[in-house]
């Protein structure tokens, strides 16, 4: 396809490919702004607003696969119109409602909507560009992926500014209709000549098993992590992914040929890109509840205050593949990782009063590692196997971001919960239990003008609920630091150093799988 494709017609499909990729990216991230507005407007608990933000993920990385199949059986063209209507059409209910376990199942159908937009994202990139020009391309998808997060941001805290919680839903139809006209007008149909048969019961599986796992993690925050429903739902968990590695070893046409992590581009890089996503999207949940709700600034003002990322992040990203070949991929991504890390770490240390100087250090050491880190990742994956496997590599690509984006919302949100509950516990000593309660499921409440009203004992009250807060926070992040630094070393051992060790083996030395033909 690439020699059918003039330069202007590749760049516009770049163009239309980051559209869609910062749609999916920003209903993630530019639902954080909103979720003080919308747990003050909707009443929403602290775990609720964890489950407003993480069933799209859980959906999002629980269909990948099985949507990534069905492009290369049906054309991916098709299955990347479908899922940008369906993930409208959610958004256009969301924007509808205000109940929060109907925001749940909205944000649901737009995970699955998402499914279907994501695995076209890279592949189109990998089958459009030649070799010379894809690095280059790659490095723009990476920016994007990561950028985009912020500057959904931003656009939403703008909004905000204006218009009440659910106006974000509106943005996100907005971007769906625009990528939609553009992937009608500009993106080629490609198919796979000979696609395999479609593995439903391994899909099942690995839906069952990321849901089960976050339903655990998230619940058992809530419930207890000894209760029979946290416990039963680990269960779950590890029957069907143990189930689902399983049946992809020995099935004829696995979703995930889980083979192929044993050659080590394909492995490290997927490592890494779950260990950065964990890290991000736990991390702008976490702190941008912090900025409205502990500092007091508006959804457009926290937005702004992160807004610095895409800044330093777009250029590291494209500064990584020149770094790359001086230094190897190992040594650049585990770089990359260390300095997320080190960012969280300095996070860690703020308290109810905002230190500028530890943030805004703290985002700079996150961005740039970001930036250095995503390209040799999702290079490493994409450059260890052949051109006829770029379907499983962007597919595999885009579940490493989405399950670790959901891991990451779970694990550091319910960290957060957790740590508040414990830090406030002493301070609800007395107090009537329907305050009580009310603290204890949310921030929202503490910061609330029912607590004001409470007189000294509520400005207590609201005193100990921002430091418990600011303890869960860090809690979170510092856990987020150490996974980074273990993913750090775990790369640094097992990554490519050169291109020679980046070549992938032949087809005929690694697992079978369908040969995909692009028609244009």
């Amino acid at each position: 396809m690439t020699a059918e494709l003039s330069p202007a017609r590749r760049r516009a499909v770049l163009a239309v490919v980051a559209l869609a990729l910062m749609m999916v990216v920003s209903a993630v991230s530019g639902l954080n702004v909103a979720l003080p507005d919308l747990a003050r407007s909707t009443g929403a608990s602290q775990t609720q607003l964890t489950w407003i933000v993480d069933a799209y993920t859980v959906v999002f990385a629980g269909l990948l696969l099985c949507a990534g199949a069905l492009g290369d059986r049906y054309g991916r063209k098709g299955i990347l119109v479908a899922g940008l209507v369906v993930f409208g059409a959610a958004a256009g209910w969301a924007f509808t409602i205000d109940d929060p376990s109907l925001l749940i199942a909205a944000r649901v159908l737009m995970g699955a909507g998402a499914a279907a937009v994501m695995p076209t994202t890279l592949s189109v990139i990998t089958t459009s560009f030649p070799p010379e020009e894809r690095g280059r391309a790659v490095s723009v998808w990476v920016g994007v992926a990561g950028g985009g997060a912020v500057i959904g941001l931003f656009g939403s805290g703008l909004l905000l500014e204006f218009f009440s919680w659910n106006s974000f839903f509106a943005l996100n139809v907005t971007l769906a209709v625009l990528a939609l006209i553009g992937t009608v007008a500009l993106i080629p149909t490609s198919r796979a000549t000979r696609p395999g048969r479609l593995d439903l019961p391994g899909a099942l599986l690995s839906l069952v098993g990321v849901a089960s796992l976050v339903f655990a993690i998230i619940e058992g925050a809530d419930r207890g992590w000894t209760s029979a429903a946290t416990l039963g739902a680990g269960a779950v968990a590890l029957v069907t992914l143990v189930g689902f590695v399983l049946r992809e070893l020995h099935t004829p046409a696995p979703l995930l040929d889980v083979r192929l992590f044993r050659v080590r581009g394909f492995s490290a890089g997927s490592l890494s890109v779950t260990a950065q996503f964990f890290a991000a999207f736990g991390f702008f949940f976490v702190v941008l509840q912090y900025l409205q709700f502990v500092v007091g600034r508006s959804a457009l003002e926290a937005a702004l205050t992160l807004l610095p990322l895409p800044v330093l992040l777009l250029p590291s990203a494209r500064l990584a593949p020149r770094l790359v070949e001086r230094f190897g991929t190992n040594r650049v991504d585990a770089a990359g990782l260390l300095s997320i890390a080190a960012g969280l770490a300095l996070i860690s240390q703020l308290g109810v009063e905002l230190n500028q100087v530890t943030m805004y250090a703290g985002l700079a050491l996150f961005a740039i590692g970001m930036g250095l880190a995503g390209t040799p990742a999702t290079t490493a994956i994409t450059a260890s196997l052949p051109p006829a496997k770029q379907g499983i590599a962007s597919a595999v690509n885009d579940l490493s971001r989405e399950f670790g984006s959901a891991l990451g919302i779970a694990v550091l949100g319910s960290l957060l919960t957790s740590s508040y509950r414990s830090s406030l516990a002493p301070a609800l000593a007395g107090l009537p239990s329907q305050v009580a309660d009310g603290a204890r499921s949310s921030v929202a409440f503490v910061t609330s003008d029912a607590v004001d009203r409470l007189g000294p004992p509520g400005q207590q009250l609201a005193a100990a609920g921002r430091q418990a807060y600011v303890d869960g926070v860090s809690a979170a992040v510092l856990t987020g630091a150490a996974v980074l630094v273990a993913a750090a070393i775990a790369v640094y051992f097992r990554a490519p150093k050169t291109a020679e060790e980046h070549a992938p083996a032949p087809v005929e030395d690694q697992p079978a799988a369908p040969e995909p033909a692009d028609r244009s």
